[in-house]
């Protein structure tokens, strides 16, 4: 391993978007979104105690189901500012092309927002802002 400027907090997922963020479809920002919130929530189970692996898989599915998230998206709407809450609405209306296992269309479409809101605050690299509502999602679990 080399030595040099790296840094955990800022390069360890190092590639850009190919397009500036504003730019990137709901569904994209959805797609990182999922994957940032996913991570979030997997190091938050793990910090608990009991760390068998499927108490962990049951622990974390209560949080990253769309049921779960399209929760959490309803929890945080009097919080988002005017821009957050237009990326909502874009991710909301996006037409994905697939469905969720065990939610309806609404939840779904929800669940989808709620992931494109996330995609587009790390990738316009507001990550205290973007941590905040994470952890509003933990308390009004």
């Amino acid at each position: 391993m080399s030595e040099g400027p790296f840094s955990f907090e800022t390069d360890l997922f190092s590639f850009p978007p190919a397009k500036d963020p504003k730019q990137l479809g709901p569904i994209v920002l959805a797609y990182i979104g999922d994957a940032v919130y996913e991570v979030f929530v997997r190091q938050y189970v793990i910090s608990m105690t009991n760390q068998r692996p499927n108490h962990l898989h049951k622990l974390s599915t209560q949080y990253v189901s769309a049921r779960a998230q399209a929760k959490s998206l309803q929890s945080l709407m009097p919080m988002l500012t005017e821009e957050e809450t237009e990326v909502v609405k874009r991710g909301r209306n996006a037409k994905s092309g697939s469905s969720a296992k065990n939610a309806d269309i609404l939840e779904y479409r929800h669940s989808t927002a709620f992931e494109c809101l996330l995609g587009y605050l790390y990738y316009m690299k507001q990550m205290d802002r973007l941590q905040y509502l994470m952890l509003q999602t933990l308390e009004n679990h």
